[in-house]
């Protein structure tokens, strides 16, 4: 079965798109291409910070995350070669749309204060990147389990052009973006 928000693309955002910008080709439509969520531990930190960070994005994302090193030493932050720095999952496909989902309907929501996101982490390409601060904010996390709080990276990768097809690709598809900023 198809996700949800993978339907609702096909159906109603693309043929919409295609009208919006006169569109020739089906294929010139922006989409999703890929989600890459990543989380950066301190090298200073405890010994176990990269395992439970590791585990905590394995449960937010359904999928075992690849570990970071470091390619080189340097002294000033206390950081040695193939030390482990972080973790990241690239999602893609039904598990893309189904976290996209999840991210929009349910995380978002939850953090506190949430006026919308900003529309200014465009990078020129199409590419959108958002900084979560607390990774509490997913409902798959239990708050008794987590021993410290850890931040997030997502960077959702559309094949868009340009930032205003892919903000108008991510307003559709229901990204939450604050009118005045």
């Amino acid at each position: 079965m198809k996700p949800r928000l993978y339907e609702k693309y096909i159906k109603e955002i693309r043929p919409a798109l295609i009208e919006k910008q006169q569109y020739k080709n089906i294929h010139q439509v922006p989409r999703i291409e890929k989600i890459v969520v990543n989380m950066g531990v301190s090298a200073s930190s405890e010994k176990g910070a990269v395992e439970d960070a590791a585990k905590d994005m394995s449960l937010i994302t359904g999928r075992k995350p690849v570990i970071s090193k470091s390619r080189k030493s340097i002294a000033n932050f206390k950081l040695r070669e193939g030390q482990a720095i972080g973790c990241r999952v690239t999602l893609r496909r039904e598990v893309m749309y189904e976290f996209f989902d999840r991210l929009i309907a349910a995380a978002l929501p939850c953090i506190r204060d949430f006026r919308g996101i900003s529309t200014r982490s465009f990078d020129g390409r199409g590419s959108y990147s958002l900084g979560i601060s607390d990774q509490t904010i997913f409902p798959e996390i239990e708050l008794d389990k987590i021993k410290r709080q850890q931040g997030m990276d997502i960077t959702i990768v559309t094949s868009a052009r340009t930032d205003a097809e892919a903000l108008a690709l991510l307003k559709m598809m229901g990204m939450p973006f604050a009118e005045g900023r």
